[in-house]
């Protein structure tokens, strides 16, 4: 069989196997902990309902009695035809319809954001590194490194305050304007631009600086080869030498580095979708935490857990197209 077809089916059981775990981990969290969604809700209509909904409500949301087992079992067929429960703070609408309504929002900001990021720092980094111990260089490397050093809510509330509040350039909260409808029109796009800009910015502004150090790191180990000096000596341009050559091996652990980077750019999302009320995951995660949704808790929890998981395998098989040293 095929070295590279084996390393991608290899890859792929072994993020089958940790979203397995996750899964397993998703079902007994709530179980161990005192209470369950349903007698949350039942104790919330205090006693218009009566005892025997309490048993419909707990199999709703998928904690009837019995063995554990027989629950996991529950639980997994119920999870693979894609019934996640009724969500308890928007009841009764089933989990994966609120879900569905933010996840395009966090993809859309933190997608967008992370792709910006890589692009704008890794060529930053080229240009540094093939300009190195230029004022330039001295200037970005330690104030990007000093800023991306701050957490996301932190610079999220930074320019909420000067942007949006004081300067009123930006608005202050949600995807776009109530007053627009949504749709292929200029008015809708340019409302969701304008309300995207800041939180994306947080988002880009923190990481930038991570991407743009790691690259000139690698660029700087990769001119130093002895093919880049041979390619020099027999008189290649500047810019084969500097894209061509250099650029495409020192992005090789920033691609690594690209999928371990989804993880975080999601957490920073999530908190800075609760900062700006952006209608995302983060954003329901906060209600979710409000009212005790534990059906809707599991339900992003596993969302994000295979988002990440998902990207990570992606990443594998684009570094095995660009790195043949993978599939041995």
């Amino acid at each position: 069989m095929n070295k590279s077809l084996i390393y991608i089916i290899r890859r792929f059981f072994f993020y089958c196997l940790a979203g397995f775990m996750a899964i397993t981990l998703n079902f007994l969290i709530p179980r161990f902990m005192p209470g369950d969604p349903a007698s949350i809700m039942f104790a919330q209509f205090k006693g218009k309902l009566k005892p025997e909904a309490l048993e419909a409500l707990k199999e709703t949301f998928g904690f009837a009695d019995g063995p554990l087992f027989q629950q996991y079992i529950d639980y997994l067929r119920h999870l693979f035809q894609g019934d996640f429960g009724v969500s308890i703070s928007y009841f009764p609408q089933p989990v994966t319809e609120v879900i569905s309504s933010g996840l395009y929002w966090t993809l859309f900001l933190a997608g967008t954001s992370l792709v910006i990021s890589f692009l704008l720092g890794s060529i930053i980094g080229i240009y540094l590194a093939w300009n190195r111990d230029q004022k330039l260089d001295s200037f970005l490397i330690p104030s990007l490194s000093f800023l991306g050093a701050f957490p996301y809510f932190w610079i999220a509330m930074l320019l909420l305050y000067y942007f949006g509040f004081k300067l009123d350039w930006f608005p202050l909260r949600h995807a776009y304007s109530q007053y627009v409808t949504p749709g292929l029109n200029f008015e809708f796009i340019s409302s969701v631009f304008s309300h995207y800009v800041l939180p994306a910015f947080t988002l880009i502004f923190v990481s930038l600086g991570g991407w743009m150090l790691s690259m000139r790191n690698n660029m700087i180990s990769t001119l130093g080869s002895e093919y880049i000096n041979y390619a020099k000596a027999i008189g290649y341009d500047k810019k084969i030498l500097m894209f061509k050559f250099a650029a495409r091996n020192a992005l090789l652990p920033s691609v690594t580095g690209f999928g371990m980077a989804i993880g975080f750019i999601l957490s920073g999302a999530l908190l800075t979708e609760i900062i700006f009320s952006y209608p995302g995951q983060g954003y329901l995660l906060l209600q979710a935490v409000r009212a005790q949704d534990f059906p809707l808790l599991q339900g992003i929890f596993l969302t994000i857990t295979f988002s990440v998981l998902i990207s990570n395998w992606i990443v594998d098989i684009v570094l095995l197209f660009l790195d043949p040293r993978v599939r041995r």
